[in-house]
């Protein structure tokens, strides 16, 4: 009984240094504020690119 105990007990240290001293996650938490993507109706360059597009692919009507 005593050495279940103390596997658990040695289990338990060694979850806590890993979770301690282990590698760092790149979670959410630490990579910094996230930035929501922006939809392609509100993006600028997106519209003017749309926009000249059309008009390339408009006939010009000053003729």
């Amino acid at each position: 009984m005593i050495y279940v105990l103390a596997a658990i007990g040695a289990l338990t240290i060694a979850v806590l240094m890993w979770k301690a001293f282990g590698p760092v996650s790149a979670g959410p938490e630490r990579s910094g504020p996230r930035q929501a993507p922006i939809a392609p109706d509100d993006d600028p360059e997106f519209l003017r690119r749309l926009d000249e597009q059309q008009r390339k692919s408009r006939p010009s009507e000053d003729d």
